[in-house]
């Protein structure tokens, strides 16, 4: 669908979604799959008649959904987390069919987010795009989103979050000066950035300035105040990556990205939900540019511009499709709303130097 909608019951996402169902939340040991999401942002982009053809191309990669093994209960998900996925995928479906799905992911959003790491963030990222299939259906049909492929999805993102839930040390409420610019750029750097985020993250609880780092963000006192904080942290988090994104440009991507899915999901969040989901949001960019980020940017001068055509979002959105990475396509996404927002060009450019870095690997 295109930047106003356009996804009402999409028959393309739809088909999408249950075939994606056939297959595990993760391929080649712990690489999330990232095809729902992907084929989210191509219906929303008004590429929905090409998402059979790319889900041909991306699924021979995936393995068979993991079979459940013991049934989770309300009385039992607690020990839960962190493994089961087959058995996640059980529990969460039901719970989607018998309540509400705002509903459901008011109860298990404070309960997951703390988990905010969960698959390097692609829990997070998985559910933001299912709710914003399932609000766009809403605003666009009056209907409540009653799409059963939908709310599976959700279903299956939030899944993806408990089975693998693992949290960011130190995680505090932001309470100092600085805007979302200036808070990337006092985060310290990890002494050693080798090995998987698991290993990564149990180094940023020893990491000298790091709690401070964490609490430097101002803070947001209303509810109207955490959106604009998220959206703030989303906006130098995608043009950081334009100067930044060469030392990791796989993980540095869910510096923009994950900020941004919770973004898409506070309209469906109670407001009393909202601070919580700003303090997660902001450490786990705050972490990922810890673990990942290099030690200088690029000079300004070696890097990408921003197409000049008479539409340049829309030229890099067609270079990101063309590309065909899951990554490209969603960070382009969000680099694209950055832009609608701030009228920045290096937004696009950072979409642009993402393009090029990922050809490279």
């Amino acid at each position: 669908m295109s930047e106003s909608g356009n996804v009402v019951k999409d028959q393309n996402l739809d088909g999408a979604y249950e075939r994606l169902h056939q297959s595990g939340p993760e391929w080649g040991g712990n690489m999330a799959n990232h095809a729902p999401m992907a084929a989210e942002v191509m219906a929303r982009r008004d590429r929905a008649d090409e998402i059979p053809g790319w889900i041909d191309a991306y699924a021979p990669r995936l393995m068979e959904a993991p079979a459940p093994s013991e049934p989770i209960t309300d009385a039992t998900w607690q020990a839960a987390l962190g493994d089961r996925v087959g058995d996640w995928c059980v529990y969460l479906t039901w719970q989607m069919r018998e309540r509400p799905w705002r509903e459901v992911l008011a109860t298990w959003w404070p309960r997951l987010l703390p988990g905010i790491t969960a698959g390097a963030t692609h829990g997070t990222i998985r559910t933001g795009h299912a709710v914003r299939t399932l609000l766009a259906i809403e605003s666009e049909s009056g209907e409540s989103g009653e799409s059963a492929p939908a709310l599976d999805e959700l279903a299956h993102g939030l899944a993806y979050w408990a089975a693998r839930f693992r949290g960011v040390p130190g995680v505090a409420t932001p309470a100092g000066t600085l805007d979302a610019a200036h808070a990337l750029d006092a985060v310290p750097r990890i002494d050693q950035q080798e090995g998987p985020i698991r290993i990564r993250l149990g180094m940023l609880g020893e990491l000298r300035g790091w709690p401070e780092s964490v609490t430097a963000l101002r803070p947001a006192i209303e509810p109207e105040q955490v959106r604009d904080r998220l959206t703030e942290v989303v906006d130098a988090a995608t043009l950081r990556y334009l100067t930044h994104g060469h030392a990791g440009p796989t993980l540095l991507v869910h510096t923009a990205t994950a900020p941004n899915a919770i973004l898409h999901t506070l309209p469906a969040l109670p407001r009393e939900q909202w601070a919580a989901s700003l303090t997660v949001a902001w450490a786990a960019s705050a972490a990922i540019t810890s673990m990942y980020g290099p030690s200088e940017a690029l000079p300004r001068s070696d890097l990408p511009t921003a197409p000049r055509g008479n539409d340049p979002a829309a030229e890099v959105l067609d270079r990101a499709f063309a590309h065909g990475d899951e990554h490209v396509i969603k960070f382009t996404d969000t680099a694209v709303e950055v832009y609608a927002r701030t009228g920045d060009p290096d937004a696009l450019a950072a979409a642009v130097h993402a393009t090029a870095l990922f050809e490279r690997q």
